[in-house]
């Protein structure tokens, strides 16, 4: 009667092809958040249960012998198509995950979105908060919607230029109800009150240039989100910087008046992001969202 071979210790298999891959086995305590005495001790465990070494020894350096070499690599391989899997199980049935930053979110996404539900009722979405200057995980969100100094160059995941973010100061028209000088200046605008963007810095270099106290520049208040800044501007509380892809509907129904077609400069734009998923299916619905996304854009302008 044969007896059966136990399983490898697949925790040691982790450790090693970590230890391999990175090339240290401090690098791979580190990766795994572990002490190094217990790398070599997985290590030790998993050569015990092979019968030989899999690294030469020479001193407190150590070098992979061909066998573990080849171990290794399957080892990557195997760990890879693993993930894939279990992934694809984790997203089977799971809804089209869209990150959007608030302004997009509020402004250009969600008003549109029914359109894209009505072509296309098979394919369940969900929208929440991608916060800018925070890290998106590509491993639960399949699009997002970013505002970016270029294009963000992140792996795995392609980004596509979508909206100029460039701005321009507009204002409710109640505000301008009384006010009879047109076209007007910027010290007009500093009359009306200026509404900021977090901080004065968005007006300051609009203004440069101009004979404008900087300390009549910097009074006003300032809005942490786009979507508080733009609420004030609709209350008639001041003068905005927005930008114009954002309030082009607000200027549409004469909610909002733009006072000038001076623009900030192009540095930040709104990037649509995208990545493969391991379930084919689900990359089929990202690709039909990004196509929609994109055919709304071309048709608004």
């Amino acid at each position: 009667m044969e007896t059966a071979i136990a399983t490898p210790p697949l925790n040691a298999l982790r450790t090693f092809e970590s230890v391999a891959r990175l090339g240290s086995f401090r690098a791979a305590a580190e990766s795994l958040c572990v002490s190094q005495s217990a790398i070599s001790h997985q290590i030790r465990n998993i050569e015990e249960w092979l019968g030989k070494p899999l690294f030469e020894r020479e001193g407190n350096r150590t070098r992979l012998l061909p066998h573990g070499e080849d171990l290794a690599q399957s080892l990557s391989l195997s760990f890879r198509e693993i993930e894939a899997a279990c992934l694809r199980t984790r997203n089977a049935g799971q809804p089209l995950a869209i990150a959007a930053i608030p302004s997009m979110a509020m402004c250009w996404l969600i008003p549109r979105l029914r359109r894209f539900n009505t072509l296309h009722p098979g394919i369940e979405t969900r929208v929440v908060y991608a916060l800018h200057g925070h890290d998106i995980n590509f491993n639960d969100i399949h699009l997002a919607f970013v505002f970016s100094k270029g294009p963000p160059q992140i792996p795995n995941v392609d980004s596509q230029y979508f909206l100029s973010g460039q701005s321009v100061p507009v204002c409710s028209p109640a505000l301008l109800k009384n006010f009879g000088r047109k076209p007007l200046t910027g010290q007009d605008f500093v009359q009306l009150g200026l509404l900021h963007d977090g901080d004065a810095s968005g007006w300051k270099e609009w203004l440069a240039g101009q004979d404008i106290d900087t300390r009549a520049v910097a009074a006003g208040a300032a809005f942490e989100d786009f979507n508080l800044l733009r609420a004030a501007a609709l209350s008639g509380q001041g003068v905005a910087l927005c930008p114009l892809a954002m309030v082009q509907p607000d200027l549409a129904s004469g909610a909002l008046v733009q006072l000038s077609n001076q623009m900030t400069p192009d540095i930040y734009n709104y990037y649509l992001l995208s990545t493969i998923s391991s379930n084919p299916q689900m990359t089929q619905h990202a690709k039909a969202f990004r196509n929609w996304a994109l055919a709304e854009r071309d048709a608004a302008q």
